[in-house]
């Protein structure tokens, strides 16, 4: 009789897990998730909702191996998960000295407990710029040197089913064989847009939530503000505006260069990067469409892959535009999630 073969599943911990964007996509792939681990309690809710995992309140500092491989079942495969926070690397940081940031060694204390737990499979995912920096190269080295085979790329998020135009460095680890960077899923031809995912939702005016939906709520705007939105064409800039309308800041030549913020998204195409405040006119190109307002918090949720029933807030707690805007700014977006995560099963089918 001829021996068949059992699958073995990969079970995931997820480090700096936040709001559960990497866990959820990994899931969706068919990864088990055992746990997320974040500094953050604000996260706590919406990762136990959604991704039905425990959720530890913890600084990564004082994680030791050990409880990391407590976690995992015996005999499976094992992947260590995370996206370190990337203010320090990120572009809007160039030009300053962020060395001294408490958040730059933390991919570092990553590098640690990897050694430490030794996982087959191994993921990390951060803004662009991090890929130049010395701690990045150390990471990379010590995986290396630990035997992993590695590799990592900039990912576009169109190229994988977001619609978003965000760039996400991907690192992707093996200590099983050669490993490849997640195939892209999307071409130019069926990128999908801001219509495809926002477009069906409810109209509402600025300063005004959807009852159905306390998350589809529209940050109020100002009436100069107001009459700029009205002037603003989608995918277009404060150029546009007559000069009545005009900041200070746009007639000196310093603030010519900033076109990218009050200005319309565009139907047809992927959205902007989301922010922590993409809820505001005044800090992107995160005007809606057509209607005479900021996209709402739920919009931005949607735009980050997220799908519109994920619950991000307990039912007796304040919806809030700051908090709210971080915790989905800063998640990574589960397509992406689940792109790594099919990779991955792609990989250990291959071994």
């Amino acid at each position: 009789m001829e021996k068949t073969r059992t699958k073995r599943k990969i079970h995931a911990v997820d480090l700096f897990c936040g709001v559960g964007g990497l866990s959820y996509g990994l899931a969706r792939s068919g990864v088990q998730i055992e746990a997320g681990f974040d500094i953050d309690e604000q996260c706590e809710f919406a990762y136990k909702a959604n991704i039905d995992a425990p959720f530890f309140h913890r600084d990564i500092r004082k994680i030791t191996g050990s409880e990391i491989q407590k976690l995992y079942p015996k005999n499976t495969i094992r992947l260590l998960a995370g996206c370190a926070p990337c203010q320090p690397f990120s572009r809007h940081m160039r030009g300053a000295d962020t060395t001294k940031d408490s958040k730059w060694t933390l991919l570092d204390e990553f590098g640690r407990l990897a050694k430490t737990v030794r996982p087959e499979l191994i993921t990390m995912e951060n803004v662009t710029g991090l890929g130049s920096t010395v701690v990045f190269e150390r990471f990379v080295e010590g995986l290396e040197s630990l035997g992993y085979y590695v590799t990592w790329k900039s990912c576009h998020g169109p190229s994988y089913g977001l619609a978003q135009k965000r760039r996400r460095l991907v690192l992707l680890a093996s200590s099983l064989g050669p490993i490849t960077s997640p195939l892209e899923t999307h071409s130019p031809s069926n990128f999908p847009t801001v219509r495809d995912v926002i477009g069906d939702l409810p109209c509402i005016g600025a300063g005004e939530v959807d009852p159905h939906d306390r998350l589809h709520m529209a940050m109020s705007i100002s009436a100069l503000n107001r009459k700029r939105l009205m002037a603003s064409v989608p995918g277009g800039t404060w150029r546009d505006w007559p000069e009545e309308l005009l900041a200070d800041c746009h007639k000196r030549s310093t603030g010519a260069s900033f076109q990218s913020v009050y200005g319309r998204m565009k139907w047809d195409q992927p959205s902007p990067t989301i922010t922590t405040q993409a809820y505001n006119f005044g800090t992107g190109r995160f005007g809606h469409p057509e209607q005479c307002r900021a996209i709402t918090i739920r919009e931005a949720a949607m735009l980050q892959g997220f799908p519109k029933g994920y619950k991000f807030l307990n039912a007796k707690d304040k919806a809030q535009f700051s908090q709210l805007g971080r915790l989905i700014g800063n998640a990574v977006p589960p397509p992406l999630g689940k792109a790594i995560g099919k990779q991955f099963i792609r990989h250990i089918s291959e071994q």
